[in-house]
């Protein structure tokens, strides 16, 4: 399974019309592409940043639909007011403890290791940090993107709401800061974001 991110800096105030463009006229659009498997929408309301994330088949299918989905890009970041920038990636872990609904919120996490040192880094992420996220109170799921050649990687913990979110932050954060050095990896950056779009039908890898 692949999925692309579309990472729109916009203006805060637009993000419910960005939104609104999302679900009610993009996603009905992409459901028509073959190979085409969910959308999510993250939104960081007070800065505007937003993150797009659609799911494929296969990196075969991802990239045959660059064509029918640039136009529809570009009119989200319209209505964003920003400027798109993209990211095509595997997705190694995908895990599921239960749906999320409104009010979900989420914690990304842009990761960095040596590129021969991915397989390691995915092996300790399901067996070492998904057991202790299950843990938390409100969890939901979880996911690990990666582009295998630069070693670059993020991962996206999901919480039934903001509070939950909030409440998990001291301990995810000793978690990471215990796990990252014994993969040879670097966080480059952690944000909390709303989990504003979920509609995903992507099957689980674990």
């Amino acid at each position: 399974m692949y999925a692309r991110t579309t990472i729109i800096r916009g203006n805060p105030r637009s993000i419910d019309d960005g939104v609104a463009y999302m679900r009610d006229e993009s996603l009905p659009t992409l459901q028509e592409i073959d190979g085409f498997v969910g959308l999510s929408m993250l939104a960081e309301r007070d800065t505007g940043r937003c993150i797009i994330t659609t799911a494929w088949a296969g990196e075969e299918a991802m990239n045959a639909s660059a064509d029918r989905v640039r136009p529809l890009r570009e009119r989200v970041a319209e209505k964003l007011n920003g400027q798109a920038e993209i990211q095509g990636w595997e997705i190694a872990v995908l895990h599921r403890e239960h749906p999320s609904g409104d009010g979900a919120a989420a914690r990304v996490t842009w990761v960095r290791t040596a590129p021969d040192r991915m397989d390691q880094l995915l092996d300790g992420y399901r067996a070492t940090l998904m057991p202790r996220y299950q843990e938390l109170p409100g969890f939901c799921s979880l996911s690990m993107l990666v582009d295998r050649q630069s070693g670059r990687g993020v991962g996206v913990t999901t919480f039934e709401s903001r509070d939950a979110l909030d409440r998990s932050r001291e301990q995810t954060r000793s978690l990471r800061e215990e796990f990252t050095p014994t993969v040879g990896a670097e966080v480059l950056e952690v944000a909390e974001m709303d989990l504003v779009l979920a509609h995903l039908r992507v099957p689980e890898t674990v």
